[in-house]
């Protein structure tokens, strides 16, 4: 998947202008370089999900499994159970947004769970971003929704399920 980012990188969207006579802009030739993505590569990396749940790729996770992956690629930044860690709590806070000390957390700011889905396939965990299975980040967001109750602790989404919660601040 890192190789198509990095051909995505190369390939580019380099425009040349220059002065031309009378202030007006003449384009000059696009760089040859790299390759062209095929259509199967620009698939693998075309991860726009919708907060109706349009995009989720196939898949499951439940809150158990979710569990023992946050220890392994979640705790040390985000704290046990998502909270105390040195980058930021990732739950609490419900109902506090329109407070004097609001919280901002996947489950209290968040209006729909697709976001938390979305944000974790792209950016986490953060020594290798994009590196998690579907599954996984289907467990990862089963977990962490259950910690504020968010879903049951016995819980196992999917992009039915997944786009079907109700997030605490849905109306927010």
């Amino acid at each position: 998947m890192l190789k198509h980012a990095a051909r995505l990188i190369q390939l580019g969207f380099f425009l040349g202008f220059s002065a031309a006579p009378g202030g007006a802009w003449a384009q000059e030739s696009v760089p040859t370089l790299g390759t062209l993505l095929t259509p199967v590569e620009v698939a693998e990396v075309d991860w726009t999900i919708l907060p109706s749940g349009a995009g989720l790729p196939s898949g499951s996770g439940s809150v158990e499994a979710g569990a023992a992956l946050y220890v392994r690629h979640c705790q040390a930044c985000h704290g046990a159970e998502g909270q105390g860690g040195m980058n930021g709590d990732l739950v609490g806070g419900v109902g506090s947004l329109a407070s004097p000390t609001p919280k901002k957390t996947v489950t209290s700011y968040w209006p729909y769970a697709t976001i938390a889905f979305d944000y974790i396939r792209r950016a986490m965990p953060y020594t290798a971003p994009g590196s998690l299975s579907a599954d996984e980040v289907y467990a990862l967001v089963a977990y962490l929704l259950s910690l504020d109750g968010v879903v049951p602790s016995d819980a196992v989404l999917d992009a039915a399920s997944l786009a079907a919660v109700k997030m605490p601040n849905a109306d927010g």
